[in-house]
C-alpha cells in the first residue's frame, strides 16, 4: 500500500495521525472512521492503513544466492529474516526473485522445569510484545482446534 497516501480511498476524507495500537503495531486510519473499544468494531468509514516499519539491512548473506538479509517485521508482529533480492508481484501475485525466507522464533528455552510435568519450560514474546513463560511441551492442533501437551503457562510482568 502507498505509505504516502493523504486522503482516504474509500469516501476522500483526510487521514487521521499515525497512531500505535496497544500491541505497538502502527496505523492510520480514516478522519471519518473511529474504532470502538466496547463492540471491538470500526464504526464509520473503515479504512485503516498498516505501517509497515522498513526492513533492516543484515551483516549476513542469503544462503540461496549470497545477497544481503534482511530483517522483516510483518504486520501481525512475526519477524522474519529473508532475501533482499525477493520480492512480491502485486498484480500475480507470486514472489519475485529469491525466495529465501527465515521465520524468526519468538521463543527461549530456559533451563526451569515446569511445575507440573517436570519438561523445560519456554520465554515466549507473542505479537503483542508480552512475554510468558510455557511448558516446552505446550502446542496447538490447528485442525482440531484444541490445545497440545501441557497447560502451564506464566505471563511476566514488565
Amino acid at each position: 500500500m502507498d505509505q504516502s497516501l493523504t486522503t482516504c480511498p474509500k469516501c476522500g476524507s483526510e487521514l487521521k495521525p499515525i497512531e500505535t495500537t496497544p500491541s505497538g503495531k502502527k496505523l492510520q486510519r480514516c478522519s471519518q472512521g473511529n474504532w470502538n473499544p466496547d463492540t471491538r468494531q470500526t464504526e464509520g468509514c473503515t479504512f485503516v492503513k498498516w505501517i509497515n516499519d522498513p526492513p533492516k539491512e543484515l551483516d549476513e548473506k542469503c544462503p540461496k544466492c549470497g545477497a544481503n538479509l534482511v530483517l522483516q517485521t510483518t504486520r501481525f508482529g512475526k519477524k522474519m529474516k529473508k532475501c533482499s533480492a525477493g520480492g512480491w508481484d502485486k498484480a500475480t501475485r507470486q514472489a519475485t526473485g529469491c525466495d529465501y525466507v527465515d521465520w524468526m522464533d519468538s521463543k527461549q528455552m530456559l533451563d526451569e522445569d515446569c511445575p507440573e510435568c517436570g519438561e523445560k519450560l519456554v520465554l515466549q514474546t507473542v505479537s503483542s510484545g508480552k512475554k510468558i513463560k510455557k511448558c516446552s511441551t505446550a502446542g496447538w492442533d490447528k485442525e482440531n482446534k484444541v490445545a497440545t501437551g501441557c497447560t502451564y503457562t506464566q505471563w511476566m510482568k514488565g
